[in-house]
């Protein structure tokens, strides 16, 4: 049986987000401020943003040296969450970034239960885009297996969980 951990199974990190994504948290998203889309991937994540009337910096740069924007919105690679938690702890501006639910449960998420994450719960799951080395692969369909929240700090909302209708 081929799972996880044989040799034929390649894990790739390249999903892109889907406008819907951004649409659909659009009202969330401070429009007065410089965003940072600080995950490049195929750039058509900013594009989105952009198409949506938002300021945004996205270029192909280095998110862990870099520091630009006022406030951080992304679909970050899911593999480095921790080093990027630990990147945006050290940055302290604030965030929208999507990732999947477990990732609530973790020692390095738990450690930011004290400093004001909110989260915004969508309607359905967001359906990425996978890409393999540029390209999206022939057999793929757009259905993704787990769920994702958009983690948010400093946002400002209302209240700790945004259920989206």
């Amino acid at each position: 049986m081929a799972g996880f951990h044989t040799k034929t199974f390649i894990k790739h990190d390249d999903y892109m987000t889907p406008k819907y994504a951004w649409e659909n948290i659009l009202d969330y998203i401070p429009k007065d401020k410089v965003i940072w889309e600080a995950f490049y991937g195929d750039g058509k994540s900013g594009t989105h943003l952009e198409q949506l009337g938002l300021n945004v910096i996205h270029q192909p740069i280095d998110f862990f040296k870099e520091n630009r924007g006022e406030i951080i919105i992304s679909n970050p690679p899911f593999s480095q969450t921790k080093k990027i938690m630990k990147r945006l702890e050290i940055l302290d501006k604030p965030f929208i970034i999507i990732l999947p639910v477990s990732k609530i449960t973790t020692q390095y998420f738990r450690a930011w239960k004290d400093k004001g994450i909110q989260v915004i719960i969508p309607k359905k799951r967001i359906s990425f885009v996978k890409k393999v080395n540029g390209e999206t692969p022939t057999n793929y369909k757009s259905r993704c297996n787990f769920d994702c929240f958009y983690y948010c700090y400093k946002i400002g909302l209302k209240s700790d969980i945004v259920w989206l209708e």
